[in-house]
């Protein structure tokens, strides 16, 4: 089990949110392609003969190259009856190799998750970002040195002790919003997660990582600082919603609060 709330109290003195060394100290956090111009024949007139004399060259079928350049259509969303007789691994290959919405046109890489399989907790964010998208992992960015830090704060590691994972499993560019019809193409992925992974307790960080397990539209503020209940086959799972960790690099101020959901949470 996480660190009682005694304990709590003195890591909030030298760890998340009160230590310098964690609410400061964080770093700073990033052409267009152009269109070719088309030409079109004189009507009425045969095409000018190509250079050197040569006739000048007919449409035909793309080339093999233009073909493979081209994106493969989309696939159908997953479901859970077809992701239930799937292990981990199985999963992972799925989900890497997933084409079920248009994020996949755009991504570097699917990011799966990462953590302990036999964990206590879950961690569930939103979305991967930039740097998510290069390496790969979750929280691997700025907003990931401070989830670490306030892991350690109750003396949980991700190597350890958490498993993390996102709703989405893609980036969105521009690291906008996911739309509505991504999240419904991911959302089995994570349920299986779910299934398999068999955690204590799940912490929700972000809007859309509440919204969606909870199904609701209600905003994070009124979602935040109570106990949830998942209902899974394998039994209920508490979860605690709070803010995702970029909110708190661009307001500090809700760091306390975070802190006491993290509380509630390592005190379940």
């Amino acid at each position: 089990m996480a660190a009682g709330p005694a304990s709590l109290a003195g890591a909030g003195t030298t760890g998340y949110p009160g230590s310098g060394a964690v609410a400061a100290g964080l770093p700073e956090a990033g052409a267009p392609a152009t269109a070719g111009a088309g030409t079109a024949s004189t009507p009425g007139r045969p095409p000018a003969a190509g250079p050197q004399g040569r006739p000048p060259m007919r449409p035909g079928k793309p080339s093999a190259a233009a073909a493979a350049s081209e994106p493969a259509p989309l696939q159908p969303p997953p479901t859970a009856e077809s992701l239930a007789v799937l292990d981990m691994s199985t999963l992972r290959e799925r989900v890497l190799e997933c084409r079920s919405c248009g994020l996949c046109q755009g991504r570097r890489q699917a990011v799966f998750g990462m953590g302990a399989e036999n964990a206590r907790w879950l961690v569930v964010g939103e979305a991967p970002g930039e740097q998510e998208d290069r390496q790969g992992l979750p929280f691997v960015g700025r907003s990931g040195q401070l989830l670490d830090a306030m892991l350690a704060a109750v003396g949980m590691s991700r190597e350890r002790d958490v498993y993390i994972a996102n709703v989405i499993k893609c980036r969105p560019p521009g690291n906008r919003n996911p739309k509505p019809e991504e999240i419904a193409a991911c959302r089995p992925y994570l349920m299986r997660q779910i299934a398999l992974l068999k955690p204590q307790r799940i912490l929700v960080m972000g809007r859309f990582a509440a919204q969606t397990l909870l199904e609701t539209d209600a905003a994070i503020g009124s979602l935040r600082g109570r106990v949830h209940t998942l209902k899974t086959d394998a039994g209920d799972i508490p979860m605690v919603v709070s803010y995702h960790p970029a909110y708190l690099l661009r307001s500090p101020v809700e760091k306390a609060r975070a802190w006491q959901d993290l509380r509630l949470a390592a005190g379940l």
